[in-house]
């Protein structure tokens, strides 16, 4: 008989030795719950993102439309302001017509008349009263010490941060294009608009003649008044570039440093007599070598300057100084190694002492006359070819260089060495840049009018995005040198190597 100890007794197992069952359900549990928490936060999040993608769209929509309204009401005021000075411009038109006939100062330039010379386009008056009255004017002028020049003063504008804001030009309706033949022999070099007397502007050519014109702005049409032969004395070169004094009454050449032949002419309106010398030139050769490509006059009002940039890496300032009636320049260097090639464009700023020289060593130079010294240089991509301040923003200067389809480029002078906006145009007869190619503003500041070698005129509106331009003017056959929009008359007048003359009507 067993012994009733001998039975152990029946002990509860440890947890660790539990049935794996109810651990595994566990286990699922809690995973379930887990899954259950994630899916939920899941759809959260994804209710969320769709949410605020909603609102993303609408704030969105609402830009755009906002944006749109900015650009119409942005189109709107470009308008209106082009529209008022449009106005003003027509009043001081008009107002300039009715004194013109009563005005006998040296801000009006007496251009003599060649009758045999007169283009069939336009009658052209006598020659004998212009004559008694440059006789009068020239004797005048020996016996009192002229005033100084007085510069019309144009409130600056901040045209800036309206550059390359709108996404559609604004386009400018032409209407007639009168084409008359220039009468010279050979290709035109320059066109310049005399800056006392929108009437007037003189052609420049190969063949060494200057013309001076008279505008008929209702037609639109051009008389030729006169033509004065300024080759060089020595080796009969035709002048490289010409400038207007800003007081009208003179013409001012330049040549080539080459050779030891006259650099600098002066032509001279108010003499018309047959035995006075139109043509005098200066005896200074500053240039040492090569051809003196840009002369320009500075915009300051207390003395009269002008700029010589050449081959020779230099930029000369002229002064005219007060003499015995004749015309007298002292020259001094202004810089003649900040450029290491030709000083292609020359232009100086309104509101600084500051002179802008542009080279073909793809320089973009900013000289401060009073500190004497370069208050900023900028090296770009390719070589550059004239440089022009806006007429309106002071801060705002173009520049033409030689890239294909970018040729011009905004700058700030603010900002030194930054681009703000290019655009150019595609060349279809040819690839390569002329320097001859040229840009003017329109009064207003807005539009660009450039020459092209192909037979085109183009337009650009700086406040446009895009890089082409805004529209473009069929007038000629041969590729086009400049157009020039005029100060005060609705007209665009342009040169071309087909020897015409265009006058393009604008509304």
């Amino acid at each position: 008989m067993a012994s009733p100890l001998s039975k152990k007794p029946k002990l509860n197992a440890p947890a660790s030795e539990q049935s794996p069952v109810r651990h595994a359900n566990g286990d699922r549990l809690a995973s379930q719950q887990a899954r259950d928490e994630a899916c939920e936060e899941e759809q959260g999040l994804m209710a969320l993102v769709e949410h605020r993608g909603k609102e993303v769209v609408t704030i969105k929509q609402k830009l755009a439309h906002y944006q749109s309204m900015l650009e119409e009401a942005e189109k709107r005021l470009s308008e209106s302001k082009s529209k008022l000075s449009l106005f003003k411009s027509r009043n001081k038109y008009q107002n300039q017509s009715n004194s013109n006939s009563n005005l006998k100062s040296r801000s009006q330039p007496v251009v003599p008349v060649n009758a045999s010379k007169a283009n069939p386009h336009h009658p052209s008056s006598s020659s004998s009263g212009q004559s008694n009255s440059a006789d009068a004017m020239s004797e005048k002028r020996k016996q009192e010490k002229q005033p100084k020049r007085k510069i019309e003063e144009k409130e600056h504008q901040d045209l800036i941060p309206s550059v390359k804001r709108s996404s559609k030009p604004i386009i400018l309706e032409f209407g007639n294009t009168i084409i008359i033949p220039s009468d010279h022999k050979r290709k035109m070099r320059c066109l310049e608009l005399c800056p006392t007397n929108d009437n007037l502007f003189v052609t420049s050519a190969l063949d060494g003649l200057i013309k001076f014109w008279q505008v008929n702005a209702k037609m639109p049409s051009a008389s030729l008044l006169s033509t004065t032969d300024c080759l060089s004395p020595k080796h009969r070169r035709w002048p490289e570039d010409i400038a207007w004094h800003p007081d009208g009454d003179t013409i001012v050449s330049v040549y080539s440093g080459d050779a030891g032949d006259c650099q600098i002419s002066i032509l001279d309106l108010n003499k018309s007599n047959e035995n006075q010398k139109k043509v005098s030139y200066l005896e200074a050769k500053p240039h040492n070598k090569g051809l003196i490509n840009s002369v320009t006059f500075t915009p300051w009002e207390d003395n009269i300057c002008f700029l010589t940039g050449g081959s020779d890496h230099s930029v000369i300032l002229w002064r005219e100084e007060e003499g015995d009636g004749n015309f007298s320049y002292k020259h001094k260097s202004v810089h003649r190694d900040m450029h290491s090639s030709a000083v292609m464009g020359l232009s100086a700023l309104k509101h600084k002492k500051i002179v802008l020289s542009v080279g073909a060593d793809k320089r973009i130079i900013g000289f401060d006359l009073l500190a004497g010294r370069s208050d900023f240089r900028h090296q770009i991509e390719y070589k550059c070819m004239s440089v022009l301040p806006n007429p309106c923003d002071f801060n705002l200067y173009l520049v033409q260089s030689g890239a294909p389809g970018q040729q011009l480029g905004l700058y700030d002078l603010r900002l030194r060495r930054t681009e703000i906006h290019s655009f150019g145009w595609k060349q279809v007869s040819s690839d390569s840049q002329s320097a001859l190619i040229n840009q003017s503003w329109s009064p207003d500041g807005w539009h660009l009018s450039s020459g092209t070698t192909d037979p085109k005129i183009h337009i650009f509106d700086i406040r446009y995005q895009g890089r082409g331009p805004s529209q473009s003017v069929q007038a000629h056959q041969k590729r086009v040198f400049k157009a020039m929009w005029h100060q005060s008359l609705p007209v665009l007048s342009s040169i071309s190597s087909d020897l015409n003359i265009g006058l393009h009507k604008v509304y």
